[in-house]
C-alpha cells in the first residue's frame, strides 16, 4: 500500500482550520495538526511532512517569519502561507521568502486541493533537480578519482623504473586517455640537427614515427621551444601542424628541464572536433613534469654508469661520497665526491677527528651510532636546496664508513606527487559535501520507493569510501610533513588496550580469537598518542580483516635492548613474496588481496611514515596462506631523540 501523504497544519482553532481538515482527509491526505510555534517546532522533528500550511498569525508569532525560519532548515519543504484576506503585497512577500503558494477566504474544498497538488508538483521537480545534479556531481568526482589514480601510478613509474622508453610511452598513453583525444606524442630535441624527433607515441602509424622529423623554426612545436608556454586551440576547420598533416583540436606543453625546455608533450584530433578543456591543459603539465622527471632520471642514471665504468677500479672514481672513519671517528679517507658535497676542496684531512673537519649538526645521529648499530641513515639538507641520504655502517677492526647519495631530485618528486595530492584532495572535499547533504535531504522532499532508498545507500556509501581515501590522503600529507611535532609521555600499554577494546565487536564478529600480552613495567615511550595509537588501530584492524572467520590474532608489546617492541601475528591468507617490499608503499595493495575487502592502499603506508615520524622501524614477515606478522620497533624515551 502506498504511503499517504501527510500535511502539517499551523493553524489555531477555527472554522478554516475544520475546513482545511475535512478537505485533506477528503483528498486522502494525513492530516497533523500545530496550534501554537512550540507544537509546531515538535511536530516538525517528530514527524516528515509532505507539505506545510501556515497561518498568517499563530498565537502571537508572524506566519511567514516562522516560514522562513523553517525553510532555513528544511530548504526543500513546500510552504503554503494562509491569510485571513487577500493582501497583494504579503503575497509578494511570501512568494520573495520562498514560500510555495498563498491561499486566502473564500475558501473552496477544489481551490484548497489544487494549491497543495502545485505545491507538491512543484517540490518533485526540485527533487527530480537534486537528483540530476547528484548524479551529475558523482560522475564528476568519480572522473577525478581516476585521474588521480592514473597519475599517481604514473608517479609511481617514473620513480620505479629505469625503461625510459617504458615510461615515455605510459605518459603519452595517459595524456590521451585523460584528455579523449585521438593522438599523442612526445617529441624531443636532436641538438645536431635543431629538429624534433618522435621519442613516444600513441596511435601513430610506426612507420611515420620512426622517420618523423620537425624543424624547430616556424612550427608551433617550436614556438613552444622557444617560448616555453602552453599552446592550445579547437576550430572548426581543420589547422595544419605539419607538412599535410591537419587537426581540429590540439594541446602542446613543454617539457622544462634544469637548462631549458628539451621537448614537447601534445595530443590532438585530427577527425572529431572534441575541444579540451583548461582542466586537461593542467592534467598535460603535470604529465609533462612526470616526462621531464623521468628524462632527468634516466640521464642522471646514465651518468652514473659512465661514471661507474669509469672509476671501478678506484675509489675516487666512485659516484657517491664515500667517508672511512677509523674506530675513534678520525677520518682514514674521504672521497673528492664527499670533499665536494661539502665544499671542502681538495684538501687532505686525513688523520683529522671527523667532527672537527664537518660540524652539520645532521651528523650528530650518525656519531653517534655504534658497532652494535649496524646500519643508521640520516637525510642531510643543504642551504642550496640539495638533499643527501648519508649511510653510517659499522666496519669491525676498522671503524665504520659513510656513504652518501643526492636524493634531491627524488624529494622534489615526491613534494610533486605530495602537493598534487594533497590539492586534489581538499578539491574533492567541497562536492562531497555537497552530495552528503542534498542525499540527507531528499527523503524530507517527498516519499521515496525502496529502490531510491537503495539507490541513496549507495551514493552514501561510495561518498563515504572516497572520504575515508581523502581523510587517509590528508593524514598521510601532515605526517609526512612533519606537522605532527607532538611529544609528550606515552603509555602505550594503555593505549594497546584502548585499541583492542575498541575494535572488540570487530574480532567477536569474526569469532577470531585475540591473544594479547603485553610485558609488566615497560620502559617510557615519547611519542605522539593519538599517532600511536593510529598505528596501532591500523595494524591490528589489517589483521582482523585478512584473518578468516575463527582464526587467531597475537598482539604482543615487549621491552627488549633499549626499545619497545610491538608484534602483530594472525594465520590470515598471507603476502606473497614479490609484495612485501611494496607493500608499504602509497596505494599499494597485495596481489591476493580479496575485492570484496575495502582498502584504500594507505593504511600501511601511515603506519610506516608515524613509525619513522618516532625514529622507529616497521617490517613485515609472512608466508602465503599462513599468515602475517608486522614488526615494530620503538626507542625508548632515554634513546629517542626530543
Amino acid at each position: 500500500m502506498a504511503k499517504t501523504d501527510l500535511i502539517l497544519l499551523a493553524m489555531e482553532p477555527s472554522s478554516t482550520l475544520d475546513l482545511l481538515e475535512r478537505a485533506l482527509h477528503a483528498g486522502g491526505y494525513e492530516v497533523v495538526i500545530a496550534k501554537n510555534p512550540p507544537s509546531l517546532d515538535k511536530a516538525l522533528q517528530e514527524t516528515i511532512p509532505t507539505l506545510l500550511v501556515i497561518a498568517e498569525k499563530l498565537v502571537d508569532k508572524s506566519g511567514l517569519d516562522l516560514a522562513k525560519a523553517i525553510l532555513e532548515r528544511f530548504p526543500t519543504l513546500p510552504i503554503i502561507l494562509y491569510a485571513v484576506s487577500h493582501d497583494p503585497q504579503a503575497a509578494l512577500q511570501a512568494i520573495r521568502a520562498g514560500l510555495s503558494d498563498y491561499i486566502f477566504p473564500p475558501l473552496k474544498i477544489d481551490d484548497i486541493v489544487q494549491a497543495i497538488q502545485h505545491s507538491q508538483k512543484r517540490a518533485d521537480q526540485m527533487g527530480d533537480w537534486v537528483r540530476h545534479e547528484v548524479r551529475r556531481s558523482t560522475a564528476s568526482l568519480e572522473e577525478r578519482v581516476r585521474e588521480m589514480d592514473t597519475l599517481v601510478k604514473l608517479s609511481r613509474s617514473v620513480t620505479s623504473s629505469l625503461d625510459l622508453d617504458s615510461v615515455l610511452t605510459s605518459v603519452v598513453t595517459s595524456a590521451v586517455e585523460l584528455t579523449g583525444a585521438e593522438e599523442g606524442h612526445l617529441l624531443l630535441l636532436d641538438e645536431k640537427t635543431n629538429e624534433l624527433y618522435m621519442r613516444a607515441d600513441r596511435n601513430y602509424d610506426e612507420n611515420f614515427a620512426r622517420t618523423f622529423r620537425l624543424p624547430v623554426k616556424d612550427t608551433l612545436a617550436g614556438q613552444v621551444m622557444e617560448t616555453g608556454q602552453l599552446i592550445s586551440f579547437c576550430q572548426d576547420t581543420p589547422n595544419k601542424i605539419k607538412t599535410s598533416y591537419l587537426v581540429y583540436s590540439l594541446i602542446y606543453v613543454p617539457l622544462r628541464a634544469k637548462d631549458g625546455v628539451i621537448g614537447v608533450l601534445g595530443v590532438d584530433n585530427r577527425i572529431k572536433k572534441q575541444r579540451f578543456s583548461e582542466h586537461h591543459e593542467k592534467l598535460m603539465m603535470v604529465l609533462a613534469d612526470f616526462a621531464a622527471i623521468a628524462i632527468h632520471n634516466a640521464q642522471l642514471y646514465d651518468e652514473s654508469q659512465r661514471e661507474r665504468v669509469k672509476f671501478e677500479t678506484t675509489i675516487t672514481g666512485i659516484e657517491d661520497g664515500v667517508i672511512l672513519l677509523d674506530k675513534n671517528k678520525n677520518i682514514l679517507l674521504m672521497n673528492p665526491s664527499a670533499q665536494k658535497a661539502f665544499g671542502l676542496g681538495a684538501t687532505d684531512f686525513t688523520g683529522l677527528p671527523f667532527s672537527e673537519v664537518i660540524s652539520t649538526s645532521d651528523f650528530k645521529d650518525l656519531l653517534d651510532s655504534t658497532i652494535e648499530d649496524p646500519l643508521k641513515s640520516h637525510e642531510i639538507a643543504f642551504d642550496d636546496g640539495r638533499v643527501f641520504s648519508a649511510q653510517y655502517t659499522p666496519i669491525a677492526e676498522t671503524g665504520a664508513v659513510i656513504t652518501l647519495d643526492d636524493i634531491t631530485h627524488l624529494k622534489m618528486l615526491d613534494r610533486l606527487k605530495s602537493d598534487f595530492m594533497y590539492t586534489i584532495s581538499h578539491d574533492l572535499r567541497s562536492p562531497l559535501t555537497v552530495i552528503m547533504g542534498y542525499v540527507e535531504l531528499l527523503e524530507r522532499a517527498g516519499p521515496l520507493n525502496d529502490r531510491q532508498r537503495l539507490f541513496i545507500k549507495n551514493i552514501q556509501t561510495s561518498s563515504q569510501s572516497i572520504t575515508a581515501l581523502i581523510n587517509d590522503l590528508l593524514d598521510l600529507g601532515r605526517i609526512e610533513a612533519g606537522f605532527d611535532t607532538r611529544k609528550d609521555r606515552v603509555p602505550l600499554e594503555i593505549i594497546l588496550r584502548y585499541t583492542v577494546d575498541n575494535l572488540g565487536r570487530a574480532i567477536e564478529y569474526k569469532h577470531q580469537d585475540l591473544e594479547l600480552t603485553i610485558a609488566p613495567e615497560l620502559p617510557p615511550l615519547r611519542g605522539d598518542p593519538v599517532r600511536l595509537r593510529q598505528m596501532m588501530d591500523n595494524l591490528l584492524l589489517n589483521a582482523i580483516k585478512y584473518t578468516p572467520v575463527n582464526g587467531k590474532i597475537c598482539v604482543t608489546l615487549k621491552a627488549e635492548a633499549e626499545k619497545i617492541i610491538f608484534e602483530v601475528s594472525d594465520n590470515g591468507i598471507g603476502i606473497p613474496k614479490g609484495d612485501q617490499k611494496h607493500i608499504f608503499e602509497k596505494f599499494y595493495r597485495a596481489m591476493n588481496a580479496p575485492k570484496d575487502i575495502p582498502g584504500t592502499g594507505l593504511g600501511l603506508a601511515i603506519v610506516k611514515s608515524i613509525v619513522e615520524n618516532h625514529q622507529g622501524r616497521v617490517s613485515v614477515e609472512s608466508e602465503l596462506g599462513k599468515g602475517s606478522k608486522f614488526v615494530v620497533q620503538l626507542p625508548t624515551q632515554q634513546h629517542a631523540n626530543d
